[in-house]
């Protein structure tokens, strides 16, 4: 079976990487071991390009995250779908209830419309057989149960977390989790090489 694998790249870093030594993810090999027995006919990785501020602790997380879309992009069916960043300063009641404090709010805007878009279209146009939707956000059930529904084409979705979430579980036609064992396995080597040049995984990774 030819399969499209749809990936909401922060829910699988929050989900399954996050403070681990698995964030070098080869994802051309993680769906080989989640469907070793179907076509992976094309990957889309939609997320969003990290904006470093003048405050944050971690200065060097964009250049991080921009070595490893290099490293994605040497992945010949992979796709990477970019949204956006917007900062807002807004009113926020302190965690003592003493009062308002104003804060800068950040959020990710554009991914899981544009994973939504995807999944739909491609499927309209037959380009799949079966989807592959890993996140486990909870705004993707109705175009989940579009496709499930109105094409009857099957969606596997994949949590990053520990459980699945029940929306997503009642519309999808089956479910699986990300394991760590499978992270373990599905890593790039160190030293990747793409027509720019040869280049290495980051040290802090």
């Amino acid at each position: 079976m030819q399969i499209y694998i749809y990936i909401d790249g922060f829910n699988l870093y929050y989900g399954s990487l996050k403070n681990t030594p698995y964030r070098w993810l080869d994802l051309s090999l993680l769906a080989k071991f989640l469907f070793p027995k179907h076509e992976i006919a094309k990957i889309k990785y939609f997320t969003a390009p990290i904006k470093v501020r003048k405050y944050d602790s971690d200065p060097d997380k964009s250049n991080r995250q921009q070595m490893y879309l290099r490293a994605l992009k040497t992945i010949p069916h992979l796709e990477i779908h970019e949204g956006s960043f917007l900062s807002n300063k807004i009113m926020m009641r302190r965690s003592d209830g003493t009062g308002f404090v104003r804060v800068i709010k950040t959020e990710e805007k554009g991914t899981d419309v544009s994973l939504a878009s995807h999944l739909l279209n491609d499927g309209h146009n037959k380009k799949y057989e079966m989807a592959v939707v890993i996140s486990n956000d909870s705004d993707l059930v109705e175009p989940i149960k579009m496709v499930t529904l109105e094409l009857v084409l099957p969606i596997v979705v994949v949590s990053p977390f520990e459980k699945n979430t029940i929306k997503l579980k009642e519309v999808a036609t089956g479910v699986k989790q990300i394991r760590k064992g499978l992270l373990r396995a599905a890593q790039f080597p160190d030293e990747l090489e793409d027509v720019i040049g040869k280049f290495q995984k980051p040290p802090s990774w």
